[in-house]
């Protein structure tokens, strides 16, 4: 569980779990994945929840910009919780 993306469903909200650490060689499934549940369900929201990661890379900002551009094509919401230092630093 500690390299792998949970993801929970509450109502139009999409909550992501993300990893201990969020990089290019996990980006590719997140967006995959994430793409899969938006088209199946109705998601104006998505929130991240960095409580478990203590690293992340360019690819990880690139996929969270995406995401946020897409929720913001579609007048949902993207918002974050959890980060540590570093990972704030980072946004």
């Amino acid at each position: 569980m500690e390299d792998s993306f949970v993801y929970e469903a509450k109502g139009p909200t999409l909550i992501i779990h993300l990893p201990k650490e969020f990089d290019h060689h996990n980006c590719r499934n997140l967006r995959y994945e994430t793409d899969l549940l938006m088209a199946e369900n109705y998601v104006s929201r998505i929130i991240f929840d960095f409580t478990r990661t203590r690293f992340m890379d360019s690819s990880g900002i690139g996929v969270l910009l995406n995401r946020y551009k897409q929720m913001r094509g579609s007048r949902g919401s993207v918002a974050y919780y959890g980060a540590g230092r570093q990972v704030k630093r980072i946004l």
